[in-house]
């Protein structure tokens, strides 16, 4: 028997992208090879993937976004992907292919259907995503990184968690300094949509902090590019210590630091939240589809492990009242940290790996 041979396929955001490259690296060091399959959006998100991993950019579109010739042109241009990945399926015979959602998952998705080759695939948030609804009943498993997840009859889910990156489950646990009277770190990201209102409420919260707290915090924002220069104009203004980037390569590192996590709620984000184990304020971003964002929060709010503020109640006062509920009170904060950990699944990845290897060996035996 040769390499066992695993594709991926993942849309063009770091939800997606941060479980299946979690999932890249376990099956790598099984011994598979393993090729992620993509459009030129989320080739954008591919930095971080281990070399060895084959990157093929296939063309894919969404009858969701643009005007109408985009959207007519959307279908011609679906066929044509699926077309060319059943193309190379026939050729390099992929022993199991997973999707992990969004729009460039589909070409992969229907020419393993269409093939019969084994498949699956996860579902990273408490509400399926329209390309996972559409395929939840034509795989073999729904792995599912929220629950309970809501899937439609006959589709089988199993709970495995979130998988998170290996520089995440390097620092799981890592140990909680809790605020006091001296230098403080708090992270705010955005993700990769609606993280407007994050800069526009966040900066103001803080500044609005008492000054024998204010003074002893340093800030890492996580900015849209429109969004970057007025934001760090004005922690500037305001007199505090502030990074802020579009992209923080280092988002593990920064939040190990950090006594205090301000966040969207997607997937990846909260996976990581509970793995490293921090206390968080959570405002869930209102457009996300079937509101998954306030589902995928839910677990660490009941648990004690977070804030959550709805977008439509977020404004300056409401903010800089709860960070300082958690930034001047250790005990809490500690406790915050814990019951964050509690609800975390560091071994989400090598139950979805479990999964995988399953499948294949179905088909051998």
């Amino acid at each position: 028997m040769g390499t066992p041979y695993l594709l991926i396929a993942a849309g063009g955001t770091g939800g997606h992208m941060f479980p299946a490259q979690a999932l890249a690296e376990a099956m790598l060091n099984k011994g598979w090879r393993v090729r992620l399959s993509t459009d030129e959006r989320g080739a954008r998100y591919t930095g971080g993937f281990p070399h060895t991993v084959e990157i093929v950019e296939v063309a894919s579109a969404t009858f969701a976004r643009g005007g109408l010739a985009a959207k007519a042109l959307a279908g011609p241009k679906i066929a044509g992907g699926v077309a060319s990945m059943a193309l190379q399926m026939m050729r390099d015979k992929p022993d199991v292919v997973v999707g992990f959602g969004g729009y460039p998952s589909i070409p992969a998705l229907g020419a393993a259907t269409m093939l019969k080759v084994p498949r699956m695939i996860h579902e990273q948030n408490g509400v399926l995503g329209r390309v996972n609804q559409l395929f939840a009943t034509r795989v073999a498993n729904v792995a599912c990184g929220v629950w309970p997840t809501d899937l439609p009859d006959g589709a089988k889910g199993i709970h495995t968690g979130n998988p998170v990156r290996a520089a995440v489950l390097e620092r799981e646990a890592a140990g909680y300094i809790p605020p006091g009277d001296y230098p403080m770190s708090i992270l705010v990201m955005g993700g990769s949509q609606g993280a407007r209102i994050l800069s526009d409420v966040v900066p103001g919260a803080i500044a609005a902090l008492p000054e024998n707290l204010r003074s002893h915090i340093r800030v890492a924002h996580q900015a849209r590019d429109e969004d970057g220069e007025r934001v760090t104009a004005f922690y500037a203004d305001h007199g505090m210590r502030a990074e802020v980037k579009p992209f923080f390569d280092d988002v593990p590192r920064r939040m190990s630091d950090a006594q205090l996590v301000i966040s969207r709620s997607g997937a990846s984000s909260v996976a990581d939240i509970s793995v490293i184990g921090r206390p968080s304020i959570l405002i869930p971003f209102a457009a996300a589809a079937g509101d998954h964002q306030t589902a995928n929060a839910r677990g660490l709010v009941q648990a004690g492990g977070a804030i959550m503020i709805p977008e439509n109640a977020l404004d300056v006062p409401a903010l800089t009242e709860q960070i300082t509920a958690v930034l001047t009170n250790p005990e809490a904060a500690q406790k915050m940290a814990h019951a964050a950990l509690s609800t975390g699944a560091p071994d989400a990845t090598e139950r979805l790996t479990a999964l995988v290897e399953q499948l294949a060996q179905k088909e051998t035996t």
